[in-house]
């Protein structure tokens, strides 16, 4: 396998092992907040905050391996 195949495979992978974290811990997250409601509706602003504000970092994580993923075909396609 040449070089440049390795590394356009890695970074898909990277990628896509990031987006499946990403979903897992959405789905978590979601979950829990739903439960959490459930168990304590008084309490729903407070969740929902935390819960949106989580899933905004959680989310980071795949925008940033996509980010890495074209700087390492940027690097692969100039050698």
């Amino acid at each position: 396998m040449e070089v440049g195949a390795g590394a356009a495979l890695g970074a898909a992978i990277a990628a896509g092992l990031a987006a499946l974290g990403a979903g897992i811990g959405d789905g978590m997250v979601t979950g829990q907040a739903v439960s959490s409601v459930a168990r304590q509706p008084e309490a729903r602003g407070n969740i929902m905050t935390l819960m949106f504000i989580s899933v905004g970092l959680i989310e980071a994580l795949p925008i940033i391996a996509v980010v890495i993923a074209f700087m390492l075909f940027g690097q692969v396609g100039s050698h």
